[in-house]
């Protein structure tokens, strides 16, 4: 099935409690601090629901019809039909929604290729999938644990709880959860709640070690947002981003929440808590939508920063084009290490086909690195220009104000409204609260920089890499030596194995990706 925009922001009336500091939101569809960006959410499903969108945006299976994001490639094909979809979602929101209806379908997507993985709990997770791309259903998740609860010490010290979630009992038709996840980012927007754990646990965690699923409006759950930037948006020329495109970020709390046992995935194991996510597809294919995402983004941010060069006439100095061309540079990087991820596409798991978790690892610690000094770059092109302009729009209302404004603010290159409303778009994207936002969203959306890069490490296929180091030391030696005969490899340094993996790990390591033609690494 696939849902309307309508029918999406009908199914968000449904008692949630939602709090914005002591206020109680009763209806996120209305309110004045949610609705444009619930609309914008609506506008996802209407896109995908267009009949001339059909063939492009879902796939039939069994007689049904369904996202394309639920997708389970096992075909080049299928991953671009994947991509495809995720770009377009992307697109109409410039990426600004991080965690658009397609990512958390694509990780429980991935994890239904591997059901097996899930042991008792495998029959839970298939007919979740079932349940999500039949419902064409809305997921966030919440998989970090507070970042209060970082040192149980202290609680265990003081004698009261951790403030993490965690089981407190079981019951004959279910579980009862308590304690607080974050960061359920769209979680105001969405059907269901994701709960689990996507950083490692410790072996005495066994009460934590909790995946399930929760409807947003759960008896016992509240969602407490952070401020937000929609409400004091009201006017669009003014704040073009924050009118539209603030998803949200809330903290989950959790007051003995009754979970049925037909929502639980994982309970009391914490190794296997984390590896739902990395030994199934799951992490490369939500995040393989991080990178689509990010490169939408990119592309709004190369163009503003020509724009605004062009507004002032700077576009002609060498030293400004030479950024614009770095810009560029960097946005056609990310272009191609997306696209690589479908060439060197991986066979895994059996019967299946999987992004190239090299390239999207490295396509995401691309996006880590590099936002924060693409920002500064465009920042550093506007200059004082988004100072000069006028607090808002309503000077236009004004008669003699407006002349005056139209007449001192203009340049050769473009009139005086058209440099405020680009202006404040750049604001919006580079100075404002919801910029803020998104400078810190970029750098931990997918955990802090060193979890990224143990992301890389754990990928790389170093047995190769050493390979080629010891293939070149062992065609020479010291001068005069005969030891060693020309061609004859020496032991290589260390063991060569890769760390962390064994060399029947089909599923991770290297093999898997020589198993597939033409892939990398």
């Amino acid at each position: 099935m696939l849902k309307t925009g309508s029918e999406h922001l009908e199914s968000l009336r449904d008692g949630r409690v939602v709090y914005i500091g002591a206020e109680k939101v009763t209806d996120v569809t209305s309110h004045p601090a949610f609705r444009n960006a619930a609309h914008s959410i609506a506008e996802i499903y209407d896109m995908k629901a267009a009949p001339e969108n059909l063939d492009d945006s879902s796939f039939v299976e069994d007689g049904e019809r369904f996202s394309a994001y639920f997708l389970r490639a096992r075909s080049r094909q299928d991953l671009e039909k994947r991509t495809a979809l995720h770009r377009r979602i992307a697109n109409l929101s410039y990426g600004l929604l991080g965690r658009s209806p397609d990512h958390v379908a694509s990780f429980v997507t991935g994890m239904s290729t591997s059901p097996a993985l899930f042991g008792r709990y495998a029959d839970n997770l298939t007919r979740y999938y079932e349940h999500m791309r039949r419902n064409d259903v809305y997921a966030c998740y919440a998989v970090i644990p507070p970042q209060a609860a970082r040192n149980p010490e202290f609680y265990d010290k003081a004698n009261v709880p951790s403030p993490t979630l965690r089981v407190v009992r079981e019951e004959d038709d279910g579980l009862v959860i308590s304690g607080m996840k974050m960061l359920a980012t769209g979680a105001v927007f969405a059907n269901e709640i994701w709960i689990g754990n996507l950083i490692p646990l410790a072996p005495t965690q066994i009460a934590e070690a909790i995946t399930c699923a929760v409807p947003c409006n759960a008896r016992g759950v509240t969602l407490w947002s952070r401020k937000p930037f929609e409400r004091d948006a009201q006017v669009e020329f003014d704040s073009p981003l924050a009118h539209r495109y603030d998803e949200t970020d809330c903290m989950v709390m959790c007051d003995e929440v009754k979970v049925p046992w037909e929502k639980v995935f994982v309970h009391g194991d914490p190794v296997l808590a984390r590896d739902i996510y990395i030994k199934t597809p799951a992490h490369c294919y939500g995040n393989h939508q991080s990178n689509v995402r990010f490169h939408a983004k990119m592309r709004l941010l190369v163009g503003l920063a020509s724009r605004i060069t062009q507004g002032s006439g700077a576009d002609q100095i060498p030293a400004v084009r030479e950024t614009l061309g770095r810009l560029a540079a960097l946005e056609a990087t990310l272009g191609g290490v997306i696209a690589g991820q479908i060439q060197d596409a991986e066979a895994w798991p059996a019967g299946h086909l999987t992004y190239n978790r090299r390239y999207m690892y490295a396509g995401l610690n691309w996006c880590t690195e590099n936002h924060s000094q693409i920002i500064d770059a465009v920042r550093e092109l506007c200059g004082g220009g988004v100072f000069q302009m006028p607090a808002d729009i309503s000077v236009l209302e004004d008669e003699q104000l407006g002349k005056r404004f139209e007449q001192f603010w203009q340049t050769p290159q473009m009139g005086a409204t058209a440099r405020m409303k680009l202006f404040k778009l750049a604001w919006d994207l580079v100075g404002s609260e919801f910029a803020g936002r998104h400078q810190q969203y970029e750098k931990f959306y997918a955990g802090a920089s060193f979890i990224v890069r143990n992301h890389n490490f754990r990928e790389t296929p170093w047995d190769e890499l050493h390979g080629v180091v010891d293939g070149l030391m062992a065609g020479y030696d010291v001068p005069g030596s005969s030891d060693t005969r020309p061609g004859e490899a020496s032991a290589p340094i260390g063991g060569g194995s890769r760390p962390g993996k064994s060399s029947g790990d089909g599923g991770v390591g290297g093999h898997a990706r020589r198993a597939h033609a033409g892939a990398a690494g």
